[in-house]
């Protein structure tokens, strides 16, 4: 019986193809054994003997082989570590890869990369980063536009029917509305054959209650299945011949509305409220649902927990949690005062009209982030500056990798300068070091990052990668 779906331990951005990194010919990879239809999810320098107790899996290892002493050894540790790849630098400590590392490799199909001289570990980490920046665009762009056509048909006739078609043609599979027996009430796309219905059965019996987990997952004979509790008790089931990034939120939006347009016993106002409130937060206009909700001012209240839910007003129960656990999204007049409920944790944006609804759905978003990481029960959105709007860890990462080349010396002559807006002369009394010592740190840091130091782009990402290192 498959298990309910647990989220990924992986970060918050697609992976990457090996090929797409390979095709980046500034780089000169080289790829000398292993396969190279594998994926990318970051990057790690190591230069241990064993790196095993420092791998997460699905990364780009870098090494230059400072303490190879045993390569079938190291291969295998990587290996069983989850590692995607390896990159081994030629030079200082190798004039080449050596030949026992590519004939453990290839026997282990680890795909490695021979690293030329001329290539830094940062600059292929931050090629890594820049092609997973160009995927997460690609997927929040295609999660957009299919949010907004699933929008649309939610409000044509036979909204439930639309809406599965919709999801059908952008998964590129079958969707349906099934009962928890497996009957199938409404579907879209082609009809899945073979044993394939029998696992969505299953998947269906996870879901369903007395179950009630929220998402299950399995995957049958090359075809991705995949179980949506919804209300009634109803469930949407999948069946789709790949499975992309963005899917799972493709999916949960439909989810979402599909519990909405079969609730059982829910009065016409309360309904059009709810739908107006859907059509909002997947960018519907503000003036089509003010009729409906009033101008506001409102703020939007995120939730997470057990048990029974928080009483929101207008709730937007989400099926994306975890296995036990309910999300539930709100819009609540904001003279209405917002307090803790037993069990849940909540998020709370600052008032807003319609218009800026999606903003608040954000800041309501971010606010329940810092209220699970804080441990407290309600956190309100609170405006402190552009910094607050990036994820601390993601930062603090990408600072890594774009500050790697430098030394601690070079990063604090180079958060001094910046922070005295390029005096030479008031950095080196800061520092208590010559005006011309200065020059050549800044110098010779700029080379190592290969920027343009006079670039106020440049400085800015700088100034932001020094102040989460």
């Amino acid at each position: 019986m498959p298990e309910p779906t647990a989220p990924p331990a992986s970060p918050p951005t697609p992976p990457i193809a090996l090929t797409a990194l390979l095709a980046r010919t500034d780089l000169g990879l080289r790829q000398l054994a292993g396969p190279a239809e594998v994926s990318i999810r970051w990057v790690h320098t190591s230069e241990m003997a064993d790196p095993y107790p420092y791998l997460l899996g699905g990364e780009l290892l870098m090494t230059a082989g400072v303490q190879l002493a045993d390569p079938e050894r190291y291969v295998s540790r990587v290996v069983e570590a989850g590692a995607a790849a390896l990159g081994f630098g030629v030079a200082p400590v190798y004039d080449a890869v050596p030949a026992a590392l590519v004939e453990a490799c290839a026997r282990h199909g680890l795909p490695l990369l021979e690293v030329p001289q001329q290539t830094t570990f940062s600059g292929v980490a931050r090629a890594v980063w820049l092609l997973m920046a160009r995927a997460r665009e690609d997927e929040l762009r295609r999660v957009n536009e299919t949010q907004r056509a699933l929008a649309a048909a939610a409000s044509r006739p036979a909204p439930v029917g639309a809406v599965l078609r919709v999801l059908a043609g952008r998964l590129g599979g079958w969707a349906a509305l099934v009962t928890p027996a497996g009957s199938v009430l409404d579907a879209a796309g082609a009809e899945p054959r073979g044993a394939v219905p029998e696992g969505v059965r299953g998947l269906v019996r996870v879901v369903a209650p007395p179950a009630h987990a929220l998402t299950a997952t399995d995957t049958l004979g090359g075809t991705h299945l995949a179980a949506y509790a919804l209300a009634g008790p109803r469930v949407l089931a999948l069946a789709t011949p790949h499975r992309a990034p963005g899917d799972h939120t493709i999916a949960g939006v439909a989810a979402v509305l599909l519990t909405l347009l079969t609730a059982e016993r829910q009065g016409a106002d309360e309904a059009a409220r709810s739908a107006a409130l859907v059509r909002l937060i997947l960018g519907g206009a503000p003036e089509d649902a003010e009729p409906l909700l009033g101008e506001g001012p409102w703020v939007v209240v995120h939730s997470r927990g057990q048990g029974t839910p928080p009483d929101l007003g207008t709730p937007l129960v989400d099926p994306l949690g975890e296995a036990g656990e309910q999300r539930v999204r709100a819009l609540v007049p904001a003279d209405r005062e917002v307090t803790t409920h037993p069990g849940w944790t909540l998020g709370v944006s600052a008032p807003a009209t319609l218009a800026g609804l999606a903003v608040a759905d954000t800041q309501a978003a971010r606010a329940l982030e810092r209220a699970e990481a804080t441990r407290t029960p309600l956190t309100r959105h609170r405006p402190a500056g552009f910094g607050a709007l990036m994820d601390p860890e993601e930062a603090a990462a990408y600072a890594r990798q774009i500050l790697a080349p430098l030394s601690d010396t070079l990063r604090t002559t180079l958060r001094t300068w910046l922070s005295l807006h390029g005096s030479w002369d008031r950095s080196a009394v800061a520092l208590g070091v010559h005006r011309n010592t200065v020059r050549q740190r800044i110098g010779r840091a700029a080379a190592l990052l290969g920027v343009d130091l006079d670039n106020m782009d440049v400085r800015t990402e700088l100034w932001l990668a020094l102040r989460h290192s």
